[in-house]
């Protein structure tokens, strides 16, 4: 979000757009907090093919952004404990700014809290859960699936599908992947993958019950389009990501968990087998395996703690009610 609100600094110090053929690792400096780490290529891509500050799509952003940032109040959810500096930043805009999340970890503790036997989902998808994943994950060794998913929306060509498949494939690993039915460009591709994978090596479904999938213990890591939900939800589960953004937040997502948080591989801009394969085994064998796997779990706990009583978010979250209920007195 952060990132958004600067889209007006950055066209007015000329660092939008900046079109194609550049250096795409070039840091951009007019988000202030991460000028350290924020390159071209962490940005959204409609920022490179925009010809001029005139194009309709970046002024449409602009706009938003400018709107956006004249809000009385932010209800963000993330926690302090993930964005600090962002935070920080976006206070100096909008003094009134609650960080409330992750949103999904909370409403589970207030379930445990009220003694709630409710095991449902709380997923914003409408496609239906596939439940007997969880059978088949129960049947597999702890840390030794890829779990696999880019979302409810993204899109592949037939050549990206196929460059995933065979890299997932080689990299010997189990693999519960999420192959929704419209994922595809190619009409009938799903289906030659579900039949073309070895049936030993994998388990597809067309959804699944997520946060359920994410907290079981033979999930080893987590495939992702770097989407907000899925971050937030790996990160509580405690399981380490490789990911490969699609569009939008989910490129700055990504340089996050790589550079920021260190409990993940970025991915993004490759749809190369070979490549696919080298990371899904440093996911999940050897010494990356065992950093990444740490610092995922510390970072959950973290996360935890913020949620918990007198955490960061476990604050705002009753800050916010309270200050909810003292304008509904005075109206």
């Amino acid at each position: 979000m952060w990132a958004y609100l600067c889209i007006p600094k950055l066209l007015e110090n000329g660092e939008l757009p900046f079109g194609e053929g550049v250096d795409l690792d070039e840091l951009v400096k007019g988000v202030p907090g991460m000028e350290s780490f924020l390159r071209r290529r962490d940005l959204p891509e409609f920022f490179r093919v925009a010809k001029d500050a005139d194009d309709s799509e970046l002024k449409f952003m602009a706009n938003v952004s400018a709107y956006s940032g004249k809000a009385r109040v932010f209800i963000l959810n993330t926690t302090e404990v993930l964005e600090s500096t962002a935070v920080h930043h976006i206070r100096t805009l909008i003094p009134v700014t609650y960080a409330v999340g992750p949103l999904h970890a909370i409403l589970d503790l207030y379930r445990s809290a009220r003694g709630s036997t409710d095991t449902s989902s709380h997923s914003s998808s409408l496609w239906q859960e596939d439940t007997e994943c969880l059978n088949w994950l129960d049947l597999q060794t702890d840390k030794s699936v890829v779990y696999v998913t880019f979302g409810s929306f993204t899109m592949l060509t037939r050549e990206e599908l196929h460059e995933f498949y065979s890299g997932l494939v080689n990299s010997g690993h189990k693999i519960l992947w999420v192959l929704r039915p419209d994922m595809v460009q190619s009409r009938g591709w799903t289906d030659e993958i579900k039949k073309s994978l070895p049936k030993e090596q994998e388990k597809i479904i067309s959804w699944a019950p997520q946060q359920k999938v994410l907290a079981h213990q033979a999930v080893g890591c987590f495939l992702t389009h770097s989407g907000w939900n899925s971050t937030l939800e790996s990160i509580v589960a405690g399981v380490p990501m490789l990911c490969w953004p699609f569009f939008l937040d989910q490129q700055i997502n990504s340089r996050f968990f790589s550079e920021i948080w260190r409990i993940g591989l970025d991915m993004k801009d490759i749809r190369n087998r070979e490549v696919v394969e080298k990371m899904v085994r440093e996911m999940m064998d050897g010494e990356s395996a065992v950093r990444l796997r740490k610092s995922a779990r510390d970072l959950a706990d973290d996360v935890k703690e913020s949620i918990a009583d007198g955490g960061s978010s476990f604050r705002e979250f009753h800050r916010l009610i309270e200050d909810k209920k003292s304008m509904s007195i005075g109206q």
